[in-house]
């Protein structure tokens, strides 16, 4: 049996973890088996810790998208919440895993930069950190995601990805375990 990945990309701040969380606590109330690869949490997880460079970044989301495969493929749904700023990395993702949803988060660099939870835009003004995307690095936006939400609290796209869940019918039910 294999399972699916569901890789929610976008700028920093665009809703991906909540969307991910909302998406992975639907599909557990369904008794569908899943996890959430959140890609802060993955980084913080990771020792030695994976850097910023764009050499850092290279390995990390190619660590990212293997651990997602290989989860994946014991017959779980993942959910994936990471930037992935580069179109290379998502569609090496898509080549890894047994199943992959592409879900865009399009919103747009000011609404980013105004939600900014972690500080993150406003320390790549001050010059304190370099290199994020969307502020100093381009994001590469999907060319044809299979899904676009329009921020966290997107109901449409939550239903939709449970929907894709659903149809992944290889996916382990968590109550009969």
């Amino acid at each position: 049996m294999s399972g699916g990945v569901v890789w929610i990309t976008g700028l920093p701040a665009s809703g991906k973890s909540t969307l991910a969380a909302r998406v992975r606590g639907a599909l557990l109330d369904e008794g569908r088996a899943s996890c959430l690869l959140d890609g802060d949490e993955v980084r913080g997880a990771l020792a030695p810790p994976p850097g910023y460079d764009p050499r850092g970044r290279d390995d990390f989301y190619e660590t990212l998208a293997r651990l997602a495969a290989l989860i994946a493929r014991q017959g779980l749904i993942v959910v994936v919440a990471a930037t992935a700023h580069r179109r290379a990395y998502r569609e090496r993702a898509r080549a890894l895993a047994p199943r992959l949803l592409e879900v865009y988060m399009e919103v747009s660099p000011q609404v980013c930069q105004a939600r900014d939870p972690k500080g993150l835009y406003r320390s790549a003004g001050a010059g304190e950190i370099g290199e994020l995307p969307g502020a100093g690095v381009d994001y590469e936006p999907p060319r044809s995601p299979e899904l676009v939400a329009r921020g966290g609290e997107d109901d449409a796209a939550l239903g939709a990805i449970v929907e894709r869940a659903r149809a992944w019918s290889a996916a382990a039910d968590v109550r009969s375990w």
